[in-house]
């Protein structure tokens, strides 16, 4: 029963020293915390506080009775409207959440100054020493040279040398190493073919006057099921086949022996036809089927009818020694195929198959010579680097066709093609002592001018000549531009307002903390820059922001700094933009990561972007790109590796920013959740009904919080920790009781009974603080529980006080100290909670009686109070006990019940 608002509003007004003391301490903690560090409303300091000055609540009701109106339940000061979440509770002071976005929204304001100040400052490098008069404004006069002079213009002459090193044609030659390591590997491939067909055997293995070429290639590679077909369909006498017999008598007699040894001998052969082939080589020539006789394809048929043809030209004893001679040839085959198996560890490459043992022998030695053949004349030609697959796949193709046909010009281009490789590689000397003549072969450029002979007339546009004279003379007018820094700060303005708008539709959770990790990741771009402006940080901004705060946001603060860096900074546009191409893949794949070896493997990916971005621009910006193509190719590479250098700085700095700012990426989540965690085994070994529940509730949450959108990651590992604090007393707990006594019954009091359910709260928070788990995680603990009503102890107290009329029940004795759910990813875990142990007992219930119980826990819940906070809606709720009832389900699907007769031992 709910205390009315009158009475809440009297007892309100009545100075009672309890609650004072009570109030007080919660306004102090409440004013001392930041607003994602919220304090747990916890009943030790409080209610310690209230002891001193009332009696014990399990007491005489004389000596409580002026205190019990003041200890009102927190969920019963919330006001359940719907409203605005500024709305303050019954107690006068806001939520947690509310208290958390006003804080946000009065620090905007302060972060906003913050950063415009220091990334305008850290930016603007170029205004703080700018010429006035620089190349491409107006002289505001005529100037004259005040003496003569002539000046090295030393820009015009390093962009013309380094155009003229570009333009230098790269000197190739043969490399003799790699053509001896082509050479290698060709006959290494040919010696493994020569060993795969000496396995096979010769082909044809009987005369060609007996069976035919193509009869004998199929009746050797038939899969056990036609070969027993086939031995099926012959007359039983025919097919008999004789014992083998050794190479020294080719010419076989018939043997002498009895019918019986006979018919054991033909069984032992048809068994290991049946038997071994069938099943073990069955799966490389076609699928297994039943040893039913089913109708045998066209080849079977002619294949069939040639050996009909045979048994009738020949006696029994030498067509039983031609049915040897197939098995034989058979047994070899398929040993030559368990070798190009890619199962087996036999070292054969995969560029083989079965049409390398159909050709004959003539015609693989003659494919053997024209290889060789081919890769010479090749390799004498040359294979430049770079040169694409395509190419040099169509120049095999040509050259082969030639002197071969299909299947051998298959084989010998493939043999080819994985050999082959670029023999010609750039000779470094000679490449750099042409590009160096040539660069010295440009003239500086000197600009002249005598006394008193004008440099640029008034209103004229000044030329970087004309620079390199007032610059000489100190006519530039060097200073501050305070116009283009407030220019910049203007700018900056419009990129952090970009910012704070994407954050506050994407991240609306974002700290302060979280603010300033974001801005000293952006002050380290403009501050290398101005070191090294070829090794800008954005790879590593975007990797690091991606992970901690999502894709959009990373991306966000890439291009956000992309734009604004060269206003302030002499950055090279092909660096730039390279840079950036490597944050922007980091910022868009990092959000997807989940464990640090994709995170790792996503650094090879923004190296690859970075190194290619680059070379797209060089070679654009170039007037020759096929020869700049090979120069830049270093410059490309090390730029790449760069990209990977910051991907490798970006992961291993991220863990310590994640402790340092108390972080929860979906990669540390995802550790966390990992089952073989120090406190996840202690909790599996000494709760493991609380671990059983645990798992069964973390399924459900995950399945909820799929559906609404919700963080599963942090839904996941929150639920893994959330009733960790059992472990202080595994026995107090229903579930890890195994069936044994009930602590409880001992005890036989519902005061202290309720005491020990409510500590696993309180120690949850102490171990949890003690392993260092994430805010975010430690969140799971207390709100899982809000302030819900302990009901067992509570009814049980209330049945005790009837039989005890000195004995008196507080309510918030039997309450848990909250707070409630803050988010909706710990309102649903609460609800997964409240719904397990329910779920858990029904056994014949329908899905329509489990959903009607579902919404009826879920419903008081909300009639409690206890998702006032949390942001879900009623239509969500409805959603979630629908999930429920659907994982529920997925446990309990029903099962046949199988006959007595089944399960009967067979005697």
């Amino acid at each position: 029963m709910k205390t009315p608002i009158w009475q809440i509003r009297q007892l309100a007004k009545w100075p009672s020293i309890a609650a004072k003391i009570v109030g007080l301490s919660y306004l102090a903690s409440s004013q001392h915390s930041s607003p994602q560090e919220r304090p747990v409303f916890s009943s030790k300091k409080a209610t310690s506080a209230v002891e001193k000055n009332q009696s014990p609540t399990k007491g005489k009701k004389g000596k409580s009775q002026a205190n019990s109106g003041h200890q009102i339940p927190l969920h019963k000061r919330r006001q359940h409207t719907g409203s605005s979440d500024t709305t303050p509770n019954r107690g006068g002071h806001l939520s947690p959440k509310s208290r958390r976005r006003q804080s946000q929204r009065l620090g905007s304001p302060v972060f906003a100054f913050l950063a415009i100040a220091c990334l305008t400052g850290a930016i603007g490098h170029r205004f703080y020493n700018q010429p006035k008069l620089g190349v491409g404004t107006e002289a505001p006069r005529t100037i004259v040279a005040p003496e003569s002079a002539q000046v090295v213009d030393k820009a015009t002459t390093e962009d013309r040398r380094r155009a003229a090193r570009f333009g230098a044609f790269p000197a190739l030659t043969i490399d003799t190493t790699v053509n001896e390591q082509i050479r290698k590997d060709l006959n290494r491939l040919l010696e493994q073919a020569k060993q795969l067909r000496d396995i096979a055997g010769s082909l044809p293995y009987v005369s060609t006057t007996v069976l035919s070429l193509e009869t004998q290639r199929y009746l050797r590679s038939a899969s056990g099921w036609e070969w027993n077909q086939i031995l099926k369909s012959l007359p039983p006498a025919a097919s008999e086949p004789a014992a083998p017999q050794t190479e020294e008598a080719p010419n076989r007699q018939p043997p002498t022996t009895s019918p019986k040894d006979e018919e054991a001998l033909v069984n032992d052969l048809r068994e290991r036809a049946v038997t071994g082939l069938y099943r073990g080589l069955s799966n490389i020539l076609g699928s297994a089927r039943d040893g039913a006789v089913e109708p045998l394809r066209e080849q079977s048929q002619i294949a069939l009818e040639a050996l009909k043809n045979a048994h009738q030209q020949r006696s029994p004893a030498e067509f039983r020694a031609l049915l040897e001679d197939i098995e034989q040839a058979r047994q070899r085959y398929f040993r030559a195929l368990s070798a190009l198996s890619p199962n087996t560890s036999t070292g054969i490459p995969s560029i083989y198959d079965a049409r390398l043992l159909e050709l004959s022998d003539k015609t693989w030695e003659k494919t053997q010579q024209q290889i060789e053949q081919t890769a010479t004349e090749i390799l004498t030609q040359g294979i430049p680097p770079g040169l694409p697959d395509r190419i040099l796949r169509e120049t095999v193709q040509m050259q082969v066709q030639q002197w071969a046909s299909s299947p051998a010009a298959e084989i010998a281009s493939k043999i080819l093609l994985q050999v082959l490789q670029p023999n010609l590689v750039k000779d470094e000397e000679q490449t750099r002592l042409r590009a160096e003549q040539a660069a010295q072969a440009v003239e500086p450029v000197v600009v002249s001018v005598r006394e008193g002979e004008t440099i640029v007339e008034a209103g004229e546009t000044i030329t970087e000549a004309d620079f390199v004279l007032l610059d000489r003379f100190n006519l530039t007018q060097r200073g501050i531009n305070w116009n283009g820094l407030l220019g910049l700060g203007g700018v900056v303005a419009a990129a952090v307002g970009v910012y704070l708008l994407v954050e506050r539709k994407f991240y609306r959770r974002a700290r302060r903390r979280d603010r300033f990790l974001i801005l000293i990741l952006s002050l380290s771009a403009p501050l290398l820059g101005s070191i090294a402006p070829s090794f800008l940080s954005l790879p590593a901004i975007g990797l690091l922001v991606g992970s901690f705060y999502g894709s959009t946001l990373g991306a966000t603060v890439v291009a956000l700094l992309t734009a604004v860096l060269p206003i302030g900074l002499e950055i090279d546009v092909s660096y730039l933009l390279a840079a950036a191409a490597g944050g922007l893949v980091g910022s868009i794949a990092a959000g997807k990561m989940r464990s640090r070896e994709e995170l790792a493997l996503l650094g090879l990916g923004v190296g690859v972007a970075q190194g290619g971005v680059y070379l797209v621009g060089a070679l654009i910006a170039s007037a020759t790109a096929e020869t700049v193509w090979y120069t830049l190719g270093t410059t490309s590479a090390m730029y790449g590796l760069a990209g990977l250098a910051w991907s490798v700085v970006a992961m291993g700095v991220s863990p310590y920013l994640e402790h340092l700012f108390d972080l929860v990426t979906p990669i540390r989540l995802a550790e966390l959740a990992n089952p073989n965690r120090p406190m996840l085994k202690r909790l599996a070994a000494q709760a493991p009904g609380t671990f059983q529940h645990t798992l069964f509730v973390a399924t459900l949450a995950e399945a909820a919080a799929k559906a609404l959108g919700a963080n599963v990651e942090l839904v996941r590992a929150g639920t893994l920790y959330h009733d960790i604090g059992k472990m202080h007393d595994p026995q107090g707990f229903i579930e890890n009781q195994m069936g044994g006594p009930n602590k409880h019954d001992r005890i036989n009091d519902p005061w202290k009974s309720a005491d020990i359910i409510k500590k696993h709260v309180s120690e949850g928070l102490v171990m949890a603080t003690r392993c260092r788990l994430p805010k975010a995680i430690r969140e799971f603990i207390p709100e899982h529980q809000g302030t819900m009503l302990i009901a067992y102890f509570y009814h049980q107290a209330l049945q005790r006080a009837k039989e005890d009329s000195s004995l008196e029940v507080n309510e918030a004795d039997f309450r848990y100290p909250g707070p409630i759910p803050q988010s909706r990813e710990t309102g649903i875990v609460m609800l997964a909670d409240s719904c397990e142990a329910a779920l858990r007992s029904l056994e014949d219930a329908t899905p329509e009686e489990a959903l009607t119980m579902v919404k009826k826990i879920i419903r008081a819940r909300w009639q409690d109070n206890q998702l006032i906070d949390s942001g879900l809606t009623r239509d969500e709720l409805s959603k979630i006990a629908e999930i429920f009832v659907q994982v529920w389900q997925q446990f309990h699907h029903k099962r046949i019940a199988y006959p007595k007769a089944a399960l009967a031992a067979k005697k």
